[in-house]
């Protein structure tokens, strides 16, 4: 596919993986279109903290998901959506499921109308390997049973069935990207590498919740490479591809990592209640198969866990004024 030029709108597109979507589009000179939830202050996220001459290129369209008409009229003459917007939030979800639910699966609901209606190109849809829950066998391929332990899953594991009956109904262009857990620079703190980061820069002590979970954690780049080649492949349509690692960690390692890259000796680790899942709904291993997008699409990872994790440090280490290490965000 020829990027240059293409009229490219991308949902959620001042978020983590958004944003960094964003700058790789940008620079393979797509014309580009970042859909943002409306808010008072105008605040674009972090389309701020990109380079000013990648910023001036964007297109910024605010505005709610949940709103038909807007997202009709955010679709005039777009070639190709990347729908990232949602509320992703697992804490979050626990005290408002209802507003999970609505942005969740309204959204996709009004993105894929839209874009039956407007003709698009090309819809890619972004699940989550949280859909999965905790593996009932590893590495977890796309076949793997979906289990809703969260309401933040169940609302992606309800999106990600309107889309397959979109594409089975209508036959509209769509593919479900399924990323595991995407990490890297710009990420907030509601997740457990910033979150981990931040606190052995800073603290002498980290609080966290359970150490046990394993979890496949894959460098932001190398997600947004497999968002390009979903986009690209015409035998990607109508399927759903995991983009995960293929390795594995526990969070209680995790840490041990990024305190020795940190460079730190002495960090105690203090797990908190209020940091814990409600028992049943800890997803306790999530490792991913990921040979569909090697043979499918021809994604495979190229930066390694700990060349990651060095570039997430010192990118944090740069911007310590952006997080609050003694706040636990959800």
């Amino acid at each position: 596919m020829n990027w240059e030029n293409k009229k490219v709108l991308i949902t959620g597109g001042g978020g983590f993986i958004g944003s960094h979507l964003v700058q790789r589009l940008v620079a393979m000179k797509a014309d580009v279109f970042a859909f943002l939830r409306y808010n008072s202050r105008a605040d674009e996220g972090l389309l701020n903290l990109l380079p000013k001459d990648v910023r001036c290129q964007i297109k910024v369209i605010f505005g709610d998901l949940q709103e038909l008409e807007t997202v009709k009229k955010a679709m005039e003459g777009i070639e190709i959506v990347f729908h990232l917007g949602a509320l992703i939030g697992i804490p979050y979800s626990y005290f408002h499921p209802r507003e999970v639910f609505n942005v969740n699966t309204y959204g996709i609901l009004n993105i894929l109308t839209s874009a039956k209606e407007k003709g698009v190109e090309r819809i890619v849809h972004t699940s989550t390997s949280e859909v999965y829950g905790t593996a009932q066998y590893v590495p977890i391929d796309e076949n793997h049973p979906l289990q809703a332990q969260s309401p933040y899953s169940a609302s992606k594991i309800s999106a990600d069935k309107i889309v397959e009956s979109f594409y089975l109904s209508y036959g509209l262009p769509v593919t479900t990207i399924r990323p595991f857990n995407a990490y890297g620079p710009r990420q907030s703190a509601r997740a457990i590498i910033p979150t981990i980061i931040t606190q052995a820069l800073t603290k002498d002590e980290i609080s966290l919740g359970t150490l046990s979970p394993t979890r496949d954690f894959t460098f932001v780049t190398d997600t947004v490479e497999g968002f390009i080649k979903m986009a690209e492949s015409e035998k990607a349509l109508g399927e759903v591809v995991n983009i995960g690692s293929g390795y594995e960690i526990s969070i209680g390692e995790l840490v041990q990592k990024i305190i020795s890259l940190v460079g730190k000796k002495e960090i105690k680790i203090k797990s908190e209640k209020e940091r814990f899942r409600p028992t049943k709904s800890e997803v306790k291993r999530l490792w991913a198969d990921n040979t569909k997008a090697k043979e499918l699409i021809g994604w495979q990872p190229q930066v390694s866990l700990e060349e990651g994790l060095k570039r997430t440090i010192d990118w944090i280490s740069s911007s310590l004024s952006l997080y609050n290490p003694d706040i636990f965000q959800i």
